[in-house]
């Protein structure tokens, strides 16, 4: 599967994904509103089938390009910061609630959610979904490897001066818990947010297959589970765990 990072502007969004060449295309969080924007979060959210969700449906459907894009999604009167799933075909395949919130920003706006791995399958490799900070904590990564996730998809908003996440950080999960991870954040800025772009798609080995800078970018990289699969027979994290004696993580 090719797999490729839209580091830019919703309005840029169609064309990168028409230019892209890939089988799937992943936006940054909250980009069809924008993330620091308070208030407004609310009066733009929408149903997870809602309006915007049918002209990304129809989007995949022209393409032949299955998307993962965030939006501040509304339901009984709740709102959550999500992350949407659309095969090739336009069918919605999963949606994922942020359940690690950052700060004021998300705490002020957001509920958080509360199912941890939310997965599907997309050409033959199972797919899971985190947002932005959840990538920080090691055990809902874990969580998701343990679950059989392989391609780990993480739209973002990092902003300056936390590089060290993009660069260091989600390298190492990926190597820890032996699965890939394609993590997706802005460039752009808002209020006084500057975020610092720097997505990339980091193979299990550690290694980063493709890595934006800090300005609008497109990027791509191949994604196979025969490399999953050596990976996981050279690093052996997984098959090696105790988990006897980590029962007071969950404490």
């Amino acid at each position: 599967m090719r797999v490729a990072v839209h580091q830019g502007s919703y309005a840029e969004l169609p064309s990168a994904v028409e230019a892209s060449g890939a089988d799937l295309v992943i936006a940054a969080e909250m980009i069809t509103t924008g993330y620091h924007i308070g208030a407004r979060s609310h009066e733009l959210a929408e149903p997870a089938d809602g309006p915007t969700a049918a002209r990304m449906s129809a989007l995949a459907t022209e393409s032949g390009v299955a998307l993962a894009y965030g939006y501040p999604e509304s339901d009984g009167g709740r709102v959550y910061n999500s992350v949407q799933l659309i095969g090739r075909d336009g069918r919605r395949l999963a949606n994922y609630r942020k359940t690690h919130l950052f700060g004021d920003i998300d705490r002020d706006w957001f509920e958080p959610g509360a199912e941890a791995v939310v997965q599907a399958e997309l050409d033959g490799l199972r797919i899971g979904l985190l947002i932005c900070y959840d990538v920080e904590f090691p055990e809902l990564v874990r969580a998701h490897a343990l679950a059989g996730t392989e391609l780990l998809v993480v739209p973002t908003a990092l902003m300056s001066p936390y590089e060290l996440v993009a660069d260091t950080l989600v390298p190492a999960r990926a190597y820890e818990s032996q699965l890939y991870v394609a993590y997706a954040n802005r460039c752009d800025t808002e209020q006084e947010l500057t975020y610092c772009g720097h997505s990339c798609v980091v193979a299990p080995t550690g290694e980063v297959l493709a890595r934006a800078g800090a300005g609008p970018e497109l990027i791509s990289a191949e994604v196979t589970r025969d490399a999953l699969v050596a990976s996981r027979l050279e690093n052996t994290h997984l098959a090696d765990r105790r988990p006897d004696l980590y029962r007071g993580l969950s404490a």
